[in-house]
């Protein structure tokens, strides 16, 4: 996702320098597109304007942000926008530590797959004012078809978990319908056909067909325990606000007994290879 987005943002016109984990993602990234990379986080931070970071996790997130050389404390960039899949908590921690820092943090996560972040289609979800950051409306422009501003530091990653809630509840829910037509003797193409065209359908099951009809034979897009990520997270912001949310926990039992059965680092659409084997 971020590559594709870093890529986005050198053909809007921007002058683009990349960090990664992996130096060797980001000095190919660099030599492919006209970028520079840096090997470390806070490098970035020391000669740019603004820091873009999109990050796999809470972990990840507070290692780069808040860890040795980490975005905050490095003198540089004073507004630092985040766009991955963060907990709500994360995200006031690192704000807070932002204000202290003289800087601004800005939850920004996205909606979208790989196909939409390399098209800029993406939906944004801001979490603050259109008019906070001027600089943001040209960056976002860059990569996404709509940004919604949600005027409030964390509303972004509250609706990035309740956006993915539906998402990982649909892809359960899809799997059981198609394992359960497959058992009656329909084909799985002409099971998805219907559904891909009845009352239920989601850009989702489009852009997702040929994981569902043949997961093997492509790319991972988005892995059943980063699903798992995300369903945890919202069960415990759920925890948190007092909110019921008794399908979601269906779902995350699901995706536990799909781990431990060795699914975890395959595509989330596997969940339908995997509830064609369960018994009934």
């Amino acid at each position: 996702m971020g590559s594709r987005m870093a890529a986005n943002c050198v053909r809007a016109g921007h002058d683009v320098t990349v960090w990664n984990r992996s130096a060797g993602a980001a000095d190919a990234f660099a030599k492919a597109h006209g970028a520079r990379a840096v090997g470390r986080p806070g490098e970035l931070a020391s000669g740019t304007d603004m820091v873009v970071t999109m990050l796999a996790d809470d972990e990840a997130a507070r290692a780069v942000y808040l860890g040795p050389e980490g975005l905050i404390e490095t003198p540089g960039a004073g507004l630092l926008v985040e766009m991955g899949t963060m907990s709500p908590g994360l995200v006031r921690e690192l704000a807070a530590a932002a204000t202290r820092a003289g800087k601004s943090f800005v939850d920004a996560p996205v909606s979208g797959a790989t196909g939409a972040a390399e098209k800029a289609q993406l939906l944004i979800m801001a979490g603050c004012a259109g008019h906070a950051h001027p600089a943001l409306a040209d960056l976002f422009g860059a990569i996404g078809r709509k940004t919604i501003w949600l005027g409030t530091p964390g509303a972004g990653a509250v609706m990035k978990l309740a956006v993915n809630m539906l998402i990982h509840g649909l892809n359960q829910t899809v799997s059981e319908a198609l394992a359960l037509a497959g058992r009656a003797g329909i084909a799985e193409t002409d099971a998805f056909d219907v559904v891909e065209n009845s009352a239920a359908a989601a850009p989702m099951l489009s852009y997702r067909r040929a994981l569902y009809l043949d997961e093997a034979g492509q790319d991972v897009s988005f892995t059943v325990d980063l699903a798992r990520k995300d369903v945890t997270l919202a069960l415990a912001l759920a925890d948190e606000l007092g909110v019921a949310l008794p399908q979601t926990a269906k779902t995350l039992e699901v995706l536990d007994a799909a781990r431990a059965a060795g699914f975890g680092a395959r595509d989330m659409a596997s969940i339908f290879a995997f509830m064609k084997g369960r018994p009934g």
